[in-house]
């Protein structure tokens, strides 16, 4: 699967989750979960590579409960595995 597919599955994930995205530049090192005013919002950094963004979203998104009994493809599923074991690259 390639990257850009994944990022897309993951950005579509988290609006499942009612998690609030925000397209922002950055720097191209930024991007992450955080809580605003009760809400949680999912920033990604424009100005990141593919690469940086994808590793930012997934490790974002690793370990929350929600993920629990819902499909992911395997490749992802994999991916956010290795960030909740914290063996990521």
């Amino acid at each position: 699967m390639e990257l850009q597919t994944r990022l897309d599955t993951l950005l579509t994930l988290a609006r499942e989750l009612g998690i609030d995205l925000r397209s922002e530049s950055l720097g191209g090192e930024g991007g992450g979960l955080c809580a605003l005013k009760g809400r949680r919002v999912l920033f990604v950094d424009t100005s990141a590579d593919l690469d940086t963004r994808y590793e930012r979203t997934a490790a974002a998104l690793a370990g929350l409960p929600e993920l629990e009994g819902r499909y992911l493809p395997p490749e992802i599923r994999e991916d956010l595995h290795r960030f909740t074991e914290g063996t990521a690259r």
